[in-house]
């Protein structure tokens, strides 16, 4: 059997602060894209400071690909990372996708990691890490949704080998691990009462801050108005930490508590890419 073409890239920015006319703003510090990773920097007027768009030029996820993409908030820093639509992780014939995203927030820092859906397809196979390490008192508000088939279209997932890490370290001690694996059939897999309760979508929300006790109860509040038929959701704080947990019967559901938290939580609107 021929050896078949894969995917690879690899993307990276860096935000820096910089004095301009007599003020402090951040300004882009570092580019680098290669393969099919690439990075799209749009305008941004509404105060909340630059953004970085990534993208993969190739489509989508299958067997043998491998994306990795970094972002280096330096000092004092205020910018949101997003991408330019979901990612798609299609059937594979052979082995898994693999996609690293490194995130490196320096002292006084705020970062934004905010990408839109990873929506997973029947056959799919995908190992998934997101590493970041934050100096001193920098913030993060990070978000990553998975979304079981194209479910306005009446996709269903029965097979699917789905492994997501989370790994945060503040000052090189590890303050929140999360690990996700989905091997099977995801519709039995997440029947379940305490698995899904037949959800197709889900999402992490997390934040680290000093302060991120002060946002349980606006959370809480907003998911209370918010939570309806095919929604549940349901948020912790810890050790400066704030977690929440998202589950809806499919991805326009999920979106529908998800959006409006990440704005609550961030001050600020979604990035536009969002809406495009």
């Amino acid at each position: 059997m021929p050896r078949l073409e894969r995917a690879e890239g690899a993307a990276r920015v860096a935000f820096a602060l910089r004095r301009i006319g007599g003020r402090e703003e951040t300004r882009l510090a570092d580019l680098f894209q290669d393969g099919s990773a690439n990075v799209r920097l749009p305008k941004v007027h509404d105060g909340s400071g630059p953004a970085a768009v990534f993208l993969n030029s190739a489509g989508g996820v299958t067997g043998g690909d491998h994306l990795t993409f970094e972002a280096h908030f330096k000092a004092g820093s205020t910018a949101t990372v997003t991408t330019q639509a979901a990612e798609r992780i299609y059937r594979r014939s052979e082995g898994v996708g693999r996609i690293d995203n490194r995130l490196i927030v320096e002292a006084g820092a705020k970062a934004h990691w905010l990408p839109q859906e990873t929506i997973v397809f029947d056959g799919a196979g995908l190992r998934r890490r997101l590493d970041v390490d934050l100096l001193g008192d920098a913030r993060l508000v990070a978000v990553e949704s998975i979304v079981l088939g194209r479910t306005a279209m009446g996709e269903e997932v029965t097979a699917v080998d789905l492994a997501d890490h989370w790994r945060v370290r503040r000052d090189g001690r590890l303050v929140y691990a999360d690990a996700l694996r989905l091997s099977g059939d995801s519709r039995a897999i997440l029947s379940g009462g305490a698995t899904g309760r037949g959800a197709r979508a889900f999402a992490s929300i997390l934040v680290v801050a000093s302060d991120a006790a002060s946002q349980l109860d606006p959370a809480r509040e907003l998911i209370a108005t918010l939570a309806a038929d095919g929604i549940e959701a349901g948020a912790s704080t810890f050790d400066g930490l704030l977690s929440i947990r998202c589950l809806a019967l499919d991805g326009r559901r999920l979106r529908v508590i998800v959006e409006p938290l990440i704005e609550t939580l961030t001050g600020r609107p979604l990035p536009r890419a969002w809406s495009i």
